[in-house]
């Protein structure tokens, strides 16, 4: 079978595995992990060479962009010392704990490549289980913390990881150097990703075709991760810049072109993903091909005890870091802006520990020329960078689901309080448009229409909206949905509401903004 043939069937065979997994309650990662190990069985698969340095490019920086979108800033800040912690410290923990139990089994490895094959490993790809988590409703402190671990641990794993990927192969490493580095890859980071946002807006405010639009999304996409790449910054934090501004400045796009990006987009990731467990599986077959019979046992134990590593590490932290919190909250007394955490919650949070496309990537882009310049181990690295994503991805992912209906945790209700106060409030700012205009059916039908939605939910009126003129029906409906975002978008700047209930109330606009535009709906 041919690359472009069995790609178009691994393609299908993802599709069909995510409707399966739709249904089941299951994360499709975990079958797509499947999958890519049994592409390791099939004989005469084809072997396919991905250049390394385009790795993280290519299946990295659209699913982060895609992520950081999302993200809401504020909830973030209300949670900064939990994903903090798991980003930063327990990422480290990994790292150094993986690092010695390599060290310890595979004593020929060096400790650059220890650290690396523990940076890969360990950041969780938390997409999985938010997959599984949203069809259940767990409470969203539970769910903003996942999230923001999932963005921010790639940049600090991946920092790691780039220091010793190049002392492993350059074999000296400063590290006096390594502190203000550090300092100025993240920092630069994210000012580059803050101006090249503003730039990519700038020059795209009069891009009206969607195709072409959509296109220079990706485009802009790639574009800032290979710009601070070669800068030398971090392109992670660049990516998640990048995208929280354009978040932040994006709110007035139309909606023909937000849903038609939205959309292009969930197709990119989900494309992006199966391609990255095919050509991990492809690069499996290749290292099952070299391995020598000798080599079985040390490998499959060193991958076998790094799983176990990665689980018991986040496990153990999880835990110590719920304990200090309840402790903390008992004996200081201090402001209390969120429930006391449960030991119900902290087990979630601690089984979400899946590993899926950053930690692929990121061992696909391990150096892998000539046998002089090839980096040491890594068929070894490979090997358990796969066995960690197919086991957590497997064992975790499947069991999540009842794990959660076990704890007993629910939603509470913040997210739909918002959303409703994000009704309420975008539809008085609608009615003081239509305030003042002559009584007609049609204005009335409006009128009475943006009422109900008033009555769904609670909160104050919105001031300084502007009052328009004009009587036609188009043009006046328009501008009521315009009046809606820019209170949307005022309530989202005043942290009244966040990135979940924006999302939420700006979907319901937009589709009142279809129904308005004469480009769709012609007038009678």
């Amino acid at each position: 079978m041919g690359i472009f043939e069995l790609v178009i069937t691994l393609l299908l065979v993802g599709a069909v595995l995510a409707l399966w997994a739709d249904k089941a309650g299951i994360p499709y990662p975990a079958l797509l992990a499947l999958a890519g190990a049994a592409l390791t069985l099939i004989p005469g698969t084809p072997q396919i060479v991905l250049d390394p340095r385009l790795a993280l490019a290519l299946f990295v920086s659209p699913v982060l962009l895609d992520a950081a979108f999302d993200a809401s800033p504020r909830d973030l800040k209300q949670n900064l010392v939990a994903v903090s912690s798991l980003a930063l410290i327990a990422v480290g923990m990994t790292i150094v704990a993986v690092a010695f139990v390599a060290k310890h089994l595979v004593p020929g490895i060096s400790w650059p490549a220890a650290v690396a094959l523990g940076a890969i490993v360990a950041p969780p790809d938390t997409s999985a289980a938010t997959t599984v988590l949203r069809r259940l409703r767990p409470p969203h402190r539970l769910m903003v913390i996942l999230q923001g671990e999932s963005l921010f641990n790639d940049a600090s794993a991946l920092l790691v990881y780039r220091f010793a990927v190049a002392a492993a192969m350059t074999g000296t490493v400063s590290g006096w150097s390594v502190v203000p580095m550090f300092l100025i890859t993240c920092g630069g980071g994210v000012v580059l990703g803050i101006v090249l946002a503003r730039v990519y807006l700038w020059a795209t405010t009069h891009v009206d075709d969607i195709p072409v639009s959509v296109i220079l999304q990706f485009i802009g996409t790639f574009a800032v991760w290979l710009l601070a790449d070669h800068l030398g910054l971090s392109a992670i934090l660049t990516v998640i810049a990048y995208a929280m501004t354009l978040a932040r400045r994006a709110g007035r796009v139309d909606a023909r072109h937000r849903i038609s990006s939205y959309a292009v987009w969930d197709v990119a990731v989900f494309v992006l993903n199966v391609l990255a467990f095919v050509m991990i599986g492809l690069q499996l077959r290749g290292i099952v091909t070299r391995m020598k019979t000798s080599d079985w046992h040390t490998y499959l134990v060193c991958a076998g005890a790094v799983c176990l590593t990665v689980v018991v590490v986040r496990i153990l932290w999880v835990m110590v870091m719920g304990a200090v919190a309840q402790w903390k909250i008992r004996h200081f007394h201090g402001r209390q802006s969120m429930t006391m955490p449960t030991l119900g919650g902290a087990l979630i949070v601690a089984w979400c520990g899946m590993r899926g496309i950053v930690t692929l990537a990121a061992a696909l882009a391990l150096p892998d020329g000539s046998p002089t310049m090839a980096f040491p181990y890594r068929d070894l690295i490979i090997l358990c960078a796969f066995c960690v994503v197919l086991t957590t991805l497997v064992i975790q992912g499947m069991t999540l689901r009842p794990l959660l209906k076990w704890a007993g945790l629910k939603d509470d209700g913040s997210v739909d309080r918002e959303i409703q106060l994000a009704r309420a409030e975008t539809a008085r700012a609608a009615l003081k448009v239509l305030a003042g205009h002559e009584s007609r059916p049609a204005i009335e039908t409006l009128r009475r229409g943006y009422e109900a939605r008033v009555r769904l939910g609670q909160g104050q009126s919105v001031a300084n909206q502007h009052e328009h003129e004009g009587s036609n029906l188009g043009d006046l409906q328009r501008r009521a949905v315009n009046a809606q975002r820019e209170a949307l978008i005022d309530l989202r700047a005043r942290s009244i509401i966040g990135d979940d209930a924006f999302h939420a109330a700006e979907e319901e606009i937009d589709l009142l903004e279809l129904a308005a535009d004469e480009r769709i709906r012609p007038q009678a």
